[in-house]
C-alpha cells in the first residue's frame, strides 16, 4: 500500500491537476492522519495505519511557516497558484480554523497577491458558523459530495460520526448560496461484495438532483490518480467522467473532469 503522510504545517508546491501550483498547507499533525472521514481511497491511507502521536500545529507555529515560505519563494522569483488547505486530515476540524484562515488571506494579500485561498474539506464541519463564515472568505471553498446515498457513503467514505446526515449536508452547503465548489470522486470495484461504482443513474442522477439544490459555482469530477489503501479500487473510464461532466454543464453548472 502506498500512501503519502504530509510534512506540517506547510508542504509543497506540488503541481495539482486542479488548481496549478499549490503550496500546501496541513493543520494535522505531521506524523499521522486525524481526519472525521476515513475513506478507501485516501491517498494519506487509513486513520488507523497513521496514527498521530504529536500534536496539530498551532495557530501561531502555521502562521510562522507560511510567513517564512512565502518570504522564500518570492526571494527565489516563485508565486504559488494557490494556498491550499488539505494534507492528513480534515483542515476545518482543527480549533483555530477560522483565525487561520483569516492569518493566511493577510499574508496571502502581503506577500502573494496573486494566490488563491482553497480549502479542500469533506463538509462534516458546515454546521459551525464559525466554519461557514470563514469558508465564505476563501477564492475556492472546495466541499466534497461523493454521492447522496447513505449505505455508499458508510462504505466508501466512511464518516467516523455514527450521526453523520448526508441530508443535512446537502441542506448546509446550499448555505454558501452559490459560494462553494463540489468535488466528486467517481469510481469503480468490488471489495467485499459491494459494488463502488457511483458511475450510473442510480447514483448519479440523485446527486446531480442534489446539485440543483446546492447551486455550486463549480463543480470537479475526478476519479483515483494514485494508488489508494483498497487496492482493489479501480479509476473510473475518462468517457464515463465526460459524460457526468457533460450533465452538470447541461445544467448550467461549469464542471471540469481530472482522469
Amino acid at each position: 500500500m502506498s500512501t503519502i503522510i504530509y510534512p506540517s504545517p506547510i508542504f509543497g508546491p506540488v503541481h495539482s491537476r486542479r488548481l496549478g501550483l499549490s503550496l500546501g498547507i496541513n493543520l494535522m499533525p505531521g506524523d499521522g492522519k486525524i481526519c472525521t472521514f476515513d475513506c478507501l481511497y485516501c491517498e494519506c491511507g487509513f486513520n488507523s495505519d497513521h496514527v498521530a502521536h504529536s500534536p496539530r500545529p498551532t495557530r501561531q507555529e502555521v502562521r510562522d511557516a507560511l510567513r517564512a515560505t512565502l518570504e522564500r519563494m518570492q526571494a527565489e522569483g516563485k508565486t504559488p497558484d494557490v494556498l491550499t488547505f488539505a494534507g492528513n486530515g480534515e483542515p476545518t476540524a482543527h480549533p483555530d480554523f477560522a483565525a487561520i484562515i483569516g492569518d493566511t488571506i493577510a499574508l496571502r494579500d502581503e506577500l502573494a497577491p496573486t494566490a488563491k485561498v482553497s480549502v479542500l474539506s469533506n463538509a462534516t464541519m458546515t454546521h459551525r458558523p464559525d466554519v461557514r463564515s470563514a469558508l465564505m472568505r476563501v477564492d475556492n471553498n472546495i466541499q466534497k459530495l461523493d454521492t447522496v446515498s447513505p449505505v455508499y457513503i458508510r462504505h466508501a467514505d466512511r464518516p467516523c460520526s455514527p450521526s453523520y446526515d448526508v441530508d443535512a449536508i446537502v441542506r448546509q452547503l446550499a448555505i454558501f448560496d452559490g459560494n462553494v465548489v463540489i468535488q466528486t470522486m467517481f469510481m469503480r470495484g468490488i471489495v467485499d461484495g459491494f459494488d463502488f461504482d457511483n458511475t450510473g443513474a442510480t447514483y448519479v442522477q440523485p446527486w446531480l438532483e442534489a446539485l440543483r439544490r446546492i447551486h455550486p459555482r463549480e463543480v470537479m469530477v475526478y476519479t483515483i490518480d494514485r494508488e489508494p489503501p483498497e487496492r482493489r479500487l479501480q479509476k473510473a473510464p475518462r468517457e464515463v467522467l465526460d459524460s457526468i461532466r457533460d450533465r452538470v454543464i447541461a445544467m448550467g453548472i461549469p464542471c471540469t473532469a481530472s482522469y
